[in-house]
């Protein structure tokens, strides 16, 4: 058998050895991990938003109250009457930052659990009822205001903004609004360098992102993904997780990755855990966990 023929006898047994072993794509999901449920009789859980140390802090908001999920002690009630916390989010300095919408305000719980108001109103006009936020690496804080009538506000209480918006507030506490053209802004993230923003239109059922500018304002819309969220998170490989139904995993290019079933359909979700490579899940009733390979940011 001459050199050639053994050449290519050779590369057709590559070529077969690798269509039958094709190389295993790295799993998002620790080995052998499943969605365990941690806690249960909520009515409504939403606002993940991870502590400095790893605990995830959640809100039941029909119920008023925040609660504490700790990866080795479970979940202990933080607080009730919480200004029906919404989306919640740690700044720098480890204050929890919400979205209360009772008085359709942003504020934070300062060291004695005692809600101080960082901002309300738009326009000479209160706010529609914000509803998600994110805090950039400067301080700013980017957050969606949709309207989801609540039982709870007063009589005569009504959708007073012409827009459904997101908005930008600076370091300063000056306010901007930094989108006007969705049905329904609800679920948005930024990436950890600051330059980008995921914002999630749940009426409309699309992702989109944009290139955050130095003074917080959004240029280059971009479509990202098919799919709306109430609320995302992202990893350190730059994936980002979204809520619809299921959680819908898109890697930074907007290709679908990863698809998670969950028990009860996802409200919102974030990374725990004291090394953050625990998927925390909030779903209506039930809240939810899941191992995970990578990791989230801060």
């Amino acid at each position: 058998m001459n050199k050639l023929l053994i050449t290519i006898l050779i590369l057709f047994l590559a070529i077969c050895f690798l269509s039958a072993n094709p190389k295993k794509k790295d799993s998002l999901i620790a080995k052998n991990a499943t969605v365990q449920k941690v806690g249960d009789g909520f009515i409504f859980t939403e606002g993940p938003a991870v502590a400095p140390e790893g605990r995830v802090y959640f809100t039941d908001q029909p119920n008023d109250r925040i609660h504490i999920w700790d990866e080795k002690n479970g979940i202990s009630l933080y607080l009730e009457g919480t200004g029906r916390s919404n989306g919640m989010y740690f700044d720098a300095e480890g204050k929890l930052v919400v979205c209360a919408d009772e008085k359709n305000q942003l504020a934070y719980f300062d060291e004695n659990k005692k809600l101080v108001v960082i901002h309300e109103g738009f326009d000479g006009k209160h706010l529609n009822a914000p509803n998600d936020l994110w805090i950039a690496p400067g301080g700013g804080i980017y957050f969606s205001d949709p309207y989801y009538h609540r039982k709870w506000w007063g009589e005569g209480h009504t959708e007073i903004q012409n827009v459904r918006g997101v908005y930008y507030l600076t370091p300063d506490r000056e306010i901007s609004r930094v989108i006007d053209d969705f049905e329904t802004p609800n679920g948005l993230i930024g990436t950890p360098d600051g330059k980008i923003l995921y914002v999630a239109d749940i009426q409309a059922d699309k992702t989109w992102k944009y290139d955050i500018q130095k003074d917080g304002t959004l240029t280059n819309k971009t479509f990202f993904a098919p799919n709306g969220s109430d609320g995302m998170t992202i990893d350190n490989r730059g994936n980002v997780y979204l809520t619809s139904g299921k959680v819908w995993v898109y890697n930074p290019k907007g290709e679908l990755i990863e698809e998670i079933e969950c028990p009860e359909k996802p409200a919102n979700i974030c990374f725990g855990g004291e090394k953050r490579d625990v998927l925390f899940i909030t779903a209506r009733k039930g809240v939810y966990t899941l191992k995970m390979n990578v990791k989230g940011v801060d």
